[in-house]
């Protein structure tokens, strides 16, 4: 277990780090513009889409009672933990990455903007680890299945 806290950590610190200083270029003034997507600097006040941006300074509240939550079930919940400790150290770094935006620039820093054939929401390196984590859960679980299966038989 203590391999996998040391992982857990490492690619915690890793994912929050990279995604602040990508972030930081932005606000330093990095911008490009492109047929297809754009690189631009935007604040948004809510998650994704910019839902529950009507929360306002409640929303990064919110997540942190959602985080502590999760924090505290992972604790009970060793085997899960143990099962999915890599994508769950990169959904905590995203996630912490994206919750610390909110306390010192009032909104998420994000800066990947498609404008193609449509118009898709802006979003970050953080949005697109986590999903990276959700897929990586998702694969881990059928690999699981797979194998439970094969055992059956």
């Amino acid at each position: 277990m203590a391999k996998r806290l040391f992982i857990f950590f490492l690619v915690f610190i890793a994912i929050f780090v990279i995604d602040q200083y990508i972030k930081s270029l932005f606000i330093d003034g990095f911008r490009w513009e492109g047929s297809y997507f754009s690189l631009i600097l935007v604040y948004n006040k809510g998650v994704a889409f910019s839902m529950l941006a009507f929360l306002e300074e409640y929303l990064k509240y919110l997540q942190i009672v959602l985080f502590i939550g999760l924090s505290l079930y992972l604790w009970f919940e060793k085997e899960l933990f143990a099962k999915f400790f890599l994508p769950i150290g990169i959904i905590y770094g995203a996630g912490c990455s994206n919750l610390y935006d909110r306390f010192i620039h009032q909104g998420v820093v994000d800066y990947v903007f498609w404008h193609q054939w449509f118009e898709f929401a802006v979003f970050n390196f953080a949005d697109v680890m986590i999903d990276v984590a959700i897929v990586l859960i998702l694969f881990i679980m059928y690999k699981e299945r797979k194998l439970q299966k094969t055992n059956k038989v």
